[in-house]
Protein backbone atom coordinates (compact mmCIF):
# COMPACT_ATOMS: atom_id res chain seq x y z
CA UNK A 1 0.00 0.00 0.00
CA UNK A 2 1.56 3.52 -1.25
CA UNK A 3 0.04 5.15 2.07
CA UNK A 4 2.04 4.60 5.33
CA UNK A 5 -0.69 5.40 7.53
CA UNK A 6 -3.22 3.55 5.92
CA UNK A 7 -4.58 0.77 8.48
CA UNK A 8 -4.55 -2.32 5.95
CA UNK A 9 -0.54 -1.83 6.11
CA UNK A 10 -0.19 -1.25 9.70
CA UNK A 11 0.41 -4.45 12.45
CA UNK A 12 -2.74 -5.01 14.01
CA UNK A 13 -2.71 -3.56 17.46
CA UNK A 14 -1.57 -6.12 20.52
CA UNK A 15 -4.44 -5.85 22.77
CA UNK A 16 -7.46 -7.89 21.39
CA UNK A 17 -10.10 -5.58 22.39
CA UNK A 18 -8.32 -2.69 21.13
CA UNK A 19 -7.89 -4.94 17.38
CA UNK A 20 -11.45 -6.15 17.52
CA UNK A 21 -12.52 -2.45 18.53
CA UNK A 22 -10.17 -1.46 15.51
CA UNK A 23 -11.58 -3.86 12.67
CA UNK A 24 -15.41 -2.74 14.05
CA UNK A 25 -14.57 0.88 12.99
CA UNK A 26 -13.49 -0.54 9.60
CA UNK A 27 -15.87 -1.89 8.52
CA UNK A 28 -18.28 0.81 9.46
CA UNK A 29 -19.00 2.97 5.77
CA UNK A 30 -16.95 5.95 5.63
CA UNK A 31 -18.84 8.69 6.66
CA UNK A 32 -20.27 7.21 9.37
CA UNK A 33 -16.78 5.55 10.16
CA UNK A 34 -15.34 9.78 10.33
CA UNK A 35 -18.90 11.00 12.23
CA UNK A 36 -17.97 8.42 14.92
CA UNK A 37 -14.31 9.16 15.27
CA UNK A 38 -14.59 12.90 15.46
CA UNK A 39 -17.30 12.74 18.08
CA UNK A 40 -16.39 10.27 20.42
CA UNK A 41 -13.15 10.01 19.60
CA UNK A 42 -11.58 13.56 19.24
CA UNK A 43 -14.13 15.15 21.34
CA UNK A 44 -15.47 17.73 18.74
CA UNK A 45 -18.94 18.96 19.05
CA UNK A 46 -21.74 18.42 16.98
CA UNK A 47 -21.50 21.15 14.62
CA UNK A 48 -17.70 21.23 14.22
CA UNK A 49 -17.97 17.19 13.50
CA UNK A 50 -20.87 17.98 11.14
CA UNK A 51 -18.44 20.71 9.30
CA UNK A 52 -15.72 18.68 9.18
CA UNK A 53 -17.57 15.85 7.48
CA UNK A 54 -18.94 18.43 5.18
CA UNK A 55 -22.61 17.59 6.03
CA UNK A 56 -25.91 18.95 7.61
CA UNK A 57 -25.90 18.49 11.69
CA UNK A 58 -28.93 17.05 11.24
CA UNK A 59 -27.23 14.35 9.19
CA UNK A 60 -24.21 14.09 11.01
CA UNK A 61 -26.26 13.44 13.49
CA UNK A 62 -28.19 10.27 12.11
CA UNK A 63 -24.43 9.06 10.74
CA UNK A 64 -23.48 9.24 15.11
CA UNK A 65 -26.85 7.18 16.32
CA UNK A 66 -26.10 4.80 12.91
CA UNK A 67 -22.30 4.40 13.72
CA UNK A 68 -23.10 3.66 17.68
CA UNK A 69 -25.68 1.03 17.22
CA UNK A 70 -23.68 -0.71 14.19
CA UNK A 71 -20.49 -0.72 16.97
CA UNK A 72 -22.63 -1.48 20.40
CA UNK A 73 -24.28 -4.65 17.71
CA UNK A 74 -20.84 -6.45 17.52
CA UNK A 75 -19.42 -5.08 20.45
CA UNK A 76 -22.37 -5.02 23.08
CA UNK A 77 -19.97 -3.26 25.81
CA UNK A 78 -19.89 -0.12 23.78
CA UNK A 79 -23.34 0.49 23.96
CA UNK A 80 -22.61 3.32 26.36
CA UNK A 81 -21.53 6.78 24.44
CA UNK A 82 -18.89 7.06 27.76
CA UNK A 83 -17.28 3.54 27.26
CA UNK A 84 -17.16 3.93 23.47
CA UNK A 85 -15.38 7.57 24.12
CA UNK A 86 -12.63 5.99 26.86
CA UNK A 87 -12.05 2.75 24.46
CA UNK A 88 -11.49 5.15 21.00
CA UNK A 89 -9.26 7.10 23.27
CA UNK A 90 -7.13 4.31 24.41
CA UNK A 91 -6.87 3.10 20.96
CA UNK A 92 -5.89 6.16 19.64
CA UNK A 93 -3.05 6.88 22.50
CA UNK A 94 -1.99 3.30 22.48
CA UNK A 95 -1.36 3.41 18.53
CA UNK A 96 1.19 5.40 16.75
CA UNK A 97 -1.26 7.11 13.99
CA UNK A 98 0.22 8.75 11.41
CA UNK A 99 -1.99 11.37 9.69
CA UNK A 100 -1.66 13.62 7.26
CA UNK A 101 -1.18 16.94 7.80
CA UNK A 102 -4.26 19.68 8.10
CA UNK A 103 -2.45 21.84 5.24
CA UNK A 104 -2.04 18.88 3.08
CA UNK A 105 -5.95 18.37 3.07
CA UNK A 106 -6.92 21.79 3.50
CA UNK A 107 -5.14 22.52 0.17
CA UNK A 108 -6.15 19.72 -1.28
CA UNK A 109 -9.75 20.99 -0.58
CA UNK A 110 -8.86 24.13 -1.58
CA UNK A 111 -7.45 23.15 -5.23
CA UNK A 112 -11.09 21.13 -5.38
CA UNK A 113 -13.00 24.36 -4.56
CA UNK A 114 -10.75 26.63 -7.29
CA UNK A 115 -11.29 23.90 -9.72
CA UNK A 116 -15.08 23.96 -9.92
CA UNK A 117 -15.28 27.40 -9.05
CA UNK A 118 -13.05 28.24 -12.30
CA UNK A 119 -15.53 24.99 -13.99
CA UNK A 120 -18.35 27.37 -13.31
CA UNK A 121 -17.05 30.33 -14.17
CA UNK A 122 -16.08 29.26 -17.42
CA UNK A 123 -19.41 27.72 -17.53
CA UNK A 124 -21.04 30.62 -17.46
CA UNK A 125 -18.94 33.11 -19.55
CA UNK A 126 -20.05 29.85 -22.15
CA UNK A 127 -23.52 30.79 -21.66
CA UNK A 128 -23.03 34.15 -21.67
CA UNK A 129 -21.17 34.84 -25.08
CA UNK A 130 -23.47 32.33 -26.76
CA UNK A 131 -26.59 34.39 -25.66
CA UNK A 132 -24.78 37.39 -27.02
CA UNK A 133 -24.16 35.55 -30.39
CA UNK A 134 -27.58 34.64 -30.65
CA UNK A 135 -28.92 38.44 -29.59
CA UNK A 136 -26.70 39.52 -32.48
CA UNK A 137 -27.33 37.46 -34.94
CA UNK A 138 -31.16 36.99 -34.86
CA UNK A 139 -33.57 38.42 -37.14
CA UNK A 140 -35.43 41.99 -35.28
CA UNK A 141 -38.07 41.99 -37.68
CA UNK A 142 -39.77 38.79 -39.26
CA UNK A 143 -38.53 37.73 -42.67
CA UNK A 144 -41.20 35.91 -44.86
CA UNK A 145 -39.53 33.07 -46.23
CA UNK A 146 -39.02 33.07 -49.66
CA UNK A 147 -41.28 30.47 -51.82
CA UNK A 148 -39.58 28.00 -53.97
CA UNK A 149 -39.47 28.99 -57.75
CA UNK A 150 -41.94 27.86 -59.63
CA UNK A 151 -42.97 28.17 -63.46
CA UNK A 152 -44.71 30.95 -64.87
CA UNK A 153 -48.08 29.65 -66.62
CA UNK A 154 -50.14 31.36 -69.47
CA UNK A 155 -47.29 33.61 -70.87
CA UNK A 156 -46.51 33.00 -74.45
CA UNK A 157 -42.99 31.89 -75.59
CA UNK A 158 -40.57 34.38 -77.49
CA UNK A 159 -41.51 34.31 -81.51
CA UNK A 160 -38.92 33.48 -83.33
CA UNK A 161 -38.11 33.98 -87.39
CA UNK A 162 -39.76 31.65 -89.34
CA UNK A 163 -41.17 31.38 -92.84
CA UNK A 164 -42.57 34.70 -94.87
CA UNK A 165 -46.17 34.28 -95.79
CA UNK A 166 -47.26 35.34 -99.25
CA UNK A 167 -48.14 38.64 -98.06
CA UNK A 168 -44.47 38.90 -96.22
CA UNK A 169 -42.79 38.74 -99.39
CA UNK A 170 -44.68 40.09 -101.83
CA UNK A 171 -44.08 43.29 -99.07
CA UNK A 172 -40.21 42.45 -98.98
CA UNK A 173 -39.80 42.67 -102.75
CA UNK A 174 -42.14 46.05 -103.07
CA UNK A 175 -39.53 47.44 -100.59
CA UNK A 176 -36.44 46.24 -102.61
CA UNK A 177 -37.71 47.64 -105.80
CA UNK A 178 -38.09 51.33 -104.62
CA UNK A 179 -35.70 53.68 -104.70
CA UNK A 180 -32.97 53.38 -102.03
CA UNK A 181 -32.80 56.71 -100.81
CA UNK A 182 -36.31 57.63 -100.52
CA UNK A 183 -38.89 60.52 -102.55
CA UNK A 184 -37.22 64.04 -103.40
CA UNK A 185 -37.01 66.33 -101.05
CA UNK A 186 -40.41 68.06 -100.48
CA UNK A 187 -40.07 72.18 -100.48
CA UNK A 188 -42.41 74.57 -99.09
CA UNK A 189 -44.41 76.43 -102.06
CA UNK A 190 -45.98 79.67 -101.49
CA UNK A 191 -49.39 80.56 -102.07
Amino acid sequence: CPRPACPCCAPPPADPAHRELLHTLLDLPAPYRRTLVLYDGVGLDLPETAAETEASTPAAANRLIHAREAVAARLPDLADPGELHRRLRELASAEILRAARPTVVRTGCERRNVFWTRAAIAFTVTIVGATTLTLRTAPTRYEAPVAPAQAVQGVPPPAGLGPLSRADRTLRTKLHRSEASGPERVFPQAR
